[in-house]
């Protein structure tokens, strides 16, 4: 598996968890009722999270990792062609934005994310494997627990 590759792994494991969260801080209620108290916001986004977590997380994941590798071979080419190696993260972050249009804001904010982890990820030099990469999808798992656990625990102590 290419270093790349893997690369792309966990910039979608932690990309796709932050989102999820975000996502849940300014949306907490995807249904447009309001919260009235701060109490009701955090029960909204403690319930919201998860669910956006089990949606986005495989587009992420799927659609995110093939984007990703497109542009990054798409800026590399033209980088090549042009010989000027400091456009490169130039263009591929405009066609990491055009990638992430698809669904307007929702996917534009998840490809702005993706495209900032996995360039933080490529600047730190990092030498990952692919144990490393697996290990990143437990980050997923666990937010999706965790806040999983919130539920519960509000479900016991507030019912």
């Amino acid at each position: 598996m290419s270093t790349v590759i893997m690369r792309k792994i966990i910039s979608a494991s932690v990309s796709g968890s932050l989102f999820a969260i975000l996502l849940g801080l300014i949306v907490p209620n995807p249904f447009g009722e309001g919260t009235s108290s701060i109490t009701d916001y955090l029960s909204a986004f403690i319930i919201a999270t998860p669910v956006y977590l089990i949606y986005s997380f495989p587009v992420i994941f799927i659609y995110g990792i093939l984007t990703s590798l497109i542009s990054d071979k798409l800026s590399n080419l033209i980088v090549r062609k042009t010989n000027n190696k400091r456009i490169e993260p130039i263009i591929s972050g405009i066609l990491h934005v055009l990638f992430g249009l698809v669904l307007l804001l929702y996917s534009l904010g998840a490809a702005i994310l993706f495209f900032i982890t996995d360039r933080l990820l490529q600047k730190g030099n990092y030498k990952i494997n692919w144990v490393h990469s697996v290990k990143s999808l437990a980050i997923p798992c666990a937010v999706w627990l965790s806040f999983m656990g919130m539920v519960y625990l509000e479900h016991i102590f507030f019912n």
